[in-house]
Protein backbone atom coordinates (compact mmCIF):
# COMPACT_ATOMS: atom_id res chain seq x y z
CA UNK A 1 0.00 0.00 0.00
CA UNK A 2 1.08 3.95 -0.99
CA UNK A 3 2.58 5.37 1.57
CA UNK A 4 -0.05 8.24 1.00
CA UNK A 5 -2.95 6.18 1.61
CA UNK A 6 -4.45 6.33 4.99
CA UNK A 7 -6.37 3.10 6.18
CA UNK A 8 -10.08 3.27 8.33
CA UNK A 9 -8.16 1.99 11.55
CA UNK A 10 -5.77 4.60 10.89
CA UNK A 11 -8.11 7.72 10.56
CA UNK A 12 -9.77 6.19 13.31
CA UNK A 13 -6.74 6.18 15.44
CA UNK A 14 -5.90 9.81 14.13
CA UNK A 15 -9.84 11.26 14.53
CA UNK A 16 -9.36 9.46 18.22
CA UNK A 17 -6.44 11.24 19.31
CA UNK A 18 -7.45 14.77 17.67
CA UNK A 19 -4.42 14.51 15.40
CA UNK A 20 -5.61 14.90 11.80
CA UNK A 21 -6.53 17.60 9.59
CA UNK A 22 -9.42 15.64 8.05
CA UNK A 23 -10.77 17.61 4.56
CA UNK A 24 -13.40 16.01 2.66
CA UNK A 25 -13.37 17.14 -1.27
CA UNK A 26 -16.91 15.99 -1.70
CA UNK A 27 -19.49 18.38 -2.99
CA UNK A 28 -21.57 20.16 -0.64
CA UNK A 29 -24.89 18.91 -0.71
CA UNK A 30 -23.30 14.90 -0.59
CA UNK A 31 -21.19 16.44 2.81
CA UNK A 32 -24.47 17.13 4.16
CA UNK A 33 -25.62 14.27 4.04
CA UNK A 34 -23.44 12.40 5.72
CA UNK A 35 -19.98 12.87 6.87
CA UNK A 36 -17.00 11.72 8.73
CA UNK A 37 -16.68 13.87 12.18
CA UNK A 38 -14.53 16.53 12.46
CA UNK A 39 -13.45 16.46 8.64
CA UNK A 40 -13.90 19.66 6.96
CA UNK A 41 -15.97 19.95 3.03
CA UNK A 42 -13.64 22.11 0.61
CA UNK A 43 -15.39 20.77 -2.75
CA UNK A 44 -12.29 19.51 -5.16
CA UNK A 45 -13.10 22.50 -7.31
CA UNK A 46 -12.45 24.90 -4.49
CA UNK A 47 -9.03 22.86 -3.03
CA UNK A 48 -6.27 24.31 -5.36
CA UNK A 49 -7.83 27.45 -4.59
CA UNK A 50 -8.64 26.91 -1.07
CA UNK A 51 -5.21 26.00 -0.24
CA UNK A 52 -3.70 28.99 -1.45
CA UNK A 53 -5.47 30.94 0.63
CA UNK A 54 -2.88 32.97 3.07
CA UNK A 55 -3.54 31.40 6.79
CA UNK A 56 -5.98 33.64 8.17
CA UNK A 57 -7.89 34.20 5.06
CA UNK A 58 -8.65 29.98 5.44
CA UNK A 59 -9.59 30.06 9.01
CA UNK A 60 -12.21 32.39 8.14
CA UNK A 61 -13.26 30.50 5.33
CA UNK A 62 -13.17 27.49 6.57
CA UNK A 63 -13.35 27.85 10.77
CA UNK A 64 -10.18 25.16 11.23
CA UNK A 65 -6.46 26.21 11.39
CA UNK A 66 -5.00 26.08 7.53
CA UNK A 67 -2.63 23.33 6.79
CA UNK A 68 0.92 23.93 6.57
CA UNK A 69 3.31 23.04 4.02
CA UNK A 70 5.14 20.35 6.42
CA UNK A 71 2.34 18.74 8.35
CA UNK A 72 2.17 15.31 7.87
CA UNK A 73 -1.18 15.03 9.60
CA UNK A 74 -3.22 16.36 6.51
CA UNK A 75 -6.03 13.74 4.97
CA UNK A 76 -8.42 14.26 1.93
CA UNK A 77 -11.45 12.28 1.54
CA UNK A 78 -14.33 11.45 -0.81
CA UNK A 79 -16.85 9.08 -1.76
CA UNK A 80 -14.82 6.06 -3.37
CA UNK A 81 -11.34 7.96 -3.44
CA UNK A 82 -11.21 9.14 -6.67
CA UNK A 83 -11.76 12.55 -5.91
CA UNK A 84 -9.42 12.26 -3.20
CA UNK A 85 -6.34 11.00 -5.02
CA UNK A 86 -6.60 14.15 -7.06
CA UNK A 87 -7.05 16.21 -4.37
CA UNK A 88 -3.62 14.67 -3.43
CA UNK A 89 -2.19 15.40 -6.69
CA UNK A 90 -3.26 19.12 -6.25
CA UNK A 91 -1.45 19.01 -2.81
CA UNK A 92 1.70 17.64 -3.30
CA UNK A 93 1.72 19.97 -6.20
CA UNK A 94 1.63 23.14 -4.19
CA UNK A 95 4.05 21.23 -1.65
CA UNK A 96 1.89 19.62 0.95
CA UNK A 97 4.00 16.79 0.73
CA UNK A 98 2.87 14.96 3.05
CA UNK A 99 -0.64 15.35 2.81
CA UNK A 100 -2.25 11.60 2.45
CA UNK A 101 -5.80 10.58 1.34
CA UNK A 102 -8.57 7.93 2.64
CA UNK A 103 -8.62 5.67 -0.28
CA UNK A 104 -11.92 3.94 1.31
CA UNK A 105 -13.42 7.09 1.17
CA UNK A 106 -17.40 7.80 2.84
CA UNK A 107 -18.46 4.56 1.60
CA UNK A 108 -15.35 2.43 3.23
CA UNK A 109 -16.14 4.37 6.66
CA UNK A 110 -19.68 3.62 6.78
CA UNK A 111 -19.53 0.25 6.12
CA UNK A 112 -16.97 0.38 8.99
CA UNK A 113 -19.65 2.48 11.44
CA UNK A 114 -22.35 0.42 10.61
CA UNK A 115 -20.80 -2.94 11.88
Amino acid sequence: MSASVVTYEQLKAMLANHSVQLFDVRKPDEFQAGRIPDSTNIPLGQLEESLKLPQEQFELQFKVKAPRKEDENIVFHCRSGNRSLSALEIAHRLGFIKARHYAGGYIDWEAHEKK
